[in-house]
């Protein structure tokens, strides 16, 4: 493995997010978060300054399959590049033991704005946290934290890199650290929509797709916000109206699970809408194979619970043919194809 050249990280990664309205959180060695133009700005305040030998050395970790007990699963593995860093299945078998999740994989898209909780029910405060969930948990990569130390300890270059990048050199902390910093790189900013946006080339959207534009800020951006086309808030968007079942730890509660407020049942974290196109199959437990299938769960499947996002009618929003057709048109516009070509996001 190799790491890459800071000057020349720095300013690839620039080109890909687009024009910076505003650099944010510098590093020890002068790493700059770059912040495209139309974001607005990151907020995340974890005692963990990004620097460019932080980000390549989780780089280099988000591929290495020596995070897993067996030495066969890496990060990369349920998040893929070329599918914007989710996996394409609805319960991925990819972990350690082999058995089926239960939960769908997430996207990881503009991971540096999400600063409300992560995993479909917030479970998890920041990226740093985070990782622990998967690094451990048996269906996943079943990793002894103490046997992973051993085993990058056992690499040279692991040992010189880590030194390089933190004070106190390898430690379980800074393997979180390191793979949270790379994880907040992952800006995706440069699709045709965002082109439309900015009025730069190649910046035309059809009519069908304007159109969809225009539904998509009426209809959902209560909830899919702004540029980053989500809130990064917790939602009940009328999958399912009974939430008696307690099994495996209340995994099918929502939000409710973490809170333990009657008002956060069935509620789950708003995805981003940016590169939908790629990272079917939708929703926290896959169940929607299609961009159409999920329209038309908002167009006439919502299902009523007293905890319904208010924006939401009950039984759905009966749209028409057409504008169902142009939602599905606009939202292709926001697959952004550099970012999951970068060069600089691929396995070192």
């Amino acid at each position: 493995m190799r790491l890459i050249k800071v000057i020349c990280f720095s300013v690839i990664i620039c080109i890909a997010a687009g024009c910076t309205k505003q650099e944010v959180n510098p590093g020890p060695a002068g790493y700059v978060l770059p912040v495209p133009e139309h974001f607005p700005e990151p907020v995340f305040d974890t005692g963990n300054p990004m620097t460019a030998e932080g980000i390549a050395l989780g780089r280099m970790l988000f591929y290495d399959a020596r995070l897993s007990g067996n030495n066969k699963v890496s990060c990369a593995s349920c998040h893929e590049q070329k599918l914007a860093f989710s996996d394409g299945v609805a319960f991925s078998k990819a972990g350690v033991a082999g058995t089926e999740l239960l939960r769908h994989s997430p996207a990881l898209i503009n991971l540096a704005w999400a600063n409300n909780g992560l995993f479909w029910d917030g479970g998890s405060t920041n990226l740093e946290s985070q990782v622990f969930g998967p690094l451990t948990a048996h269906d996943e990569m079943s990793q002894d934290l103490y046997e992973l130390i051993d085993e990058l300890n056992a690499v040279p270059d692991y040992v010189r890199h880590f030194e390089t990048a933190f004070d106190d050199g390898l430690t379980i902390q800074n393997v979180s650290k390191a793979l949270a910093q790379f994880q907040r790189t992952l800006i995706s900013a440069d699709s045709r929509y965002d082109r439309f946006r900015l009025n730069k080339p190649e910046r035309t959207l059809s009519d069908i797709e304007q159109r969809g534009l225009e539904l998509v800020k009426q209809k959902c951006q209560g909830c899919h916000r702004g540029e980053l086309f989500t809130d990064n808030d917790y939602h009940n968007n009328g999958l399912d109206s009974d939430f008696t079942n307690t099994e495996h730890e209340g995994l099918y509660l929502g939000r409710y699970r973490i809170s333990y407020e009657l008002a956060d049942l069935g509620k789950y974290k708003t995805p981003t809408l940016r590169n939908t196109e790629l990272t079917a199959p939708y929703m926290h437990d896959g169940r929607f194979g299609t961009l159409e299938e999920v329209v038309e769960h908002y167009s006439s499947g919502i299902r009523n619970s007293n905890t319904l996002e208010p924006r939401l009618p009950p039984g759905g929003m009966q749209l028409t043919a057409a504008d169902k057709a142009a939602i599905v048109s606009f939202l292709k516009t926001l697959t952004d194809h550099s970012f999951i070509s970068n060069p600089d996001l691929q396995k070192p």
